[in-house]
């Protein structure tokens, strides 16, 4: 029986396989086929970029102590 193994992936190539969608204008399933990856992952990677970057609040939604009026 076969086992599939995970292959890594580095903060960098996640970021730079983002950028095709966001900043170059690829399809995510172009730019996943042109990588040989999964655009499901392709997809889950830029949502979780977008989360951390345009998210209104840190923490997931909660306001932090030092924000409170």
């Amino acid at each position: 029986m076969m086992t599939d193994k995970r292959r890594p992936y580095t903060a960098e190539f996640k970021r730079e396989a983002v950028r095709l969608v966001t900043d170059h204008g690829y399809a995510v399933a172009e730019a996943a086929r042109h990588l040989g990856l999964n655009a499901h992952r392709l997809r889950r990677w830029k949502s979780e970029v977008e989360q951390t970057t345009h998210g209104a609040c840190p923490g997931h939604g909660r306001i932090s102590r030092d924000h409170e009026a």
